[in-house]
């Protein structure tokens, strides 16, 4: 199992099982820490890990941990028994279930056409939003400031990919268990037009975290057909986060200005990309299929180029 999950953050273009694997590692640790509190009747021990990752509803308790606006969008419910009142211990498995079914289809085709980078942003952009607009109202109108809550799930981040896809193919069909063939802007509308409905229901936080997920999934496509891209910071700051913990080769390679070959002077950079590998040259095609053409470097662009007039 190890193996399988070290090749799935291998691969690239495969973002929407990468974080479908995240959120299933921390459903499952937190479902460790649930039944050790529940059994040996130490709610303190859950409940203080939980209460790092779940978003709170009151501005005053959210400013002392800011994190939980991302942190929220990667967990999912639990909640331990109530003797005193007979409530049951809570595990949301259903929760998780349909989540991860949902961003597995829409995520794949989202991949499919915009690359993992943009799948990641969005579903980062899509909590983000959705936890804002959860803490928007929930301290400026009086009818959700009346109840405080707290805020779990990656439904906010799905509702993000399931309308991007929806705004970017509108007319691209799922074939949907027991209903046939259903194309992505109705299912889109529908899940939209449910959510708001029942914002005034139990789950009210929720359906407004997916209103602003919603939101900012439609936005993005927008603009990045207009030619901006609103989640570049977030696949920078990644790639910064990656290169403080990637190895840096102590060998210093150096290059001479020019050397002959064949009769006239070529540099030795120009050598090297005229001779490619055929698995560098399957690298920068994994690397475009997942980025686009856009995001090689000038030496990729140029091996690219110099490999195409073999032959």
């Amino acid at each position: 199992m190890l193996s399988d999950f070290k090749d799935a953050f291998r691969r690239y273009n495969n973002a929407h099982v990468q974080l479908i694997i995240i959120n299933v590692v921390i459903f499952l640790a937190l479902g460790v820490l649930f039944v050790v509190a529940t059994v040996s009747q130490t709610p303190i021990i859950f409940n203080a890990v939980y209460d790092q990752i779940t978003l709170p509803s009151q501005l005053s308790e959210f400013l002392y941990k800011p994190w939980t606006l991302l942190t929220y969008g990667f967990a999912h419910h639990f909640h331990l028994p109530d003797q005193a009142l007979g409530i049951p211990a809570q595990i949301g498995i259903g929760h998780i279930l349909f989540n991860m079914l949902g961003f597995y289809w829409f995520g794949r085709v989202f991949v499919e056409f915009l690359g993992s980078d943009k799948l990641i942003a969005v579903y980062v952009l899509g909590a983000l939003s959705g936890g804002l607009l959860y803490l928007l109202m929930y301290n400026t109108i009086p009818f959700f400031m009346s109840q405080p809550a707290t805020l779990v799930g990656a439904s906010a981040a799905v509702f993000a990919v399931m309308t991007a896809v929806a705004t970017l193919l509108p007319d691209y069909t799922f074939y949907l268990l027991l209903i046939g063939p259903v194309k992505a802007k109705y299912i889109a509308l529908f899940y939209i037009a449910i959510s708001f409905l029942f914002s005034v229901g139990s789950n009210a936080g929720g359906e407004l975290s997916h209103l602003g997920g919603a939101l900012i999934g439609f936005v993005y496509i927008r603009r990045l057909q207009a030619g901006y891209n609103l989640g570049k910071w977030i696949n920078v700051t990644l790639d910064w986060i990656k290169g403080l913990f990637s190895r840096r080769s102590r060998i210093k390679v150096t290059y001479r200005n020019q050397e002959y070959a064949g009769g006239y002077k070529r540099s030795a950079k120009t050598k090297d990309a005229t001779n490619v590998s055929q698995d560098e040259i399957d690298a920068i095609l994994d690397k475009i299929s997942a980025g686009g053409y856009q995001s090689l470097t000038k030496d990729e662009k140029d091996k690219l180029f110099n490999a195409s007039k073999r032959k």
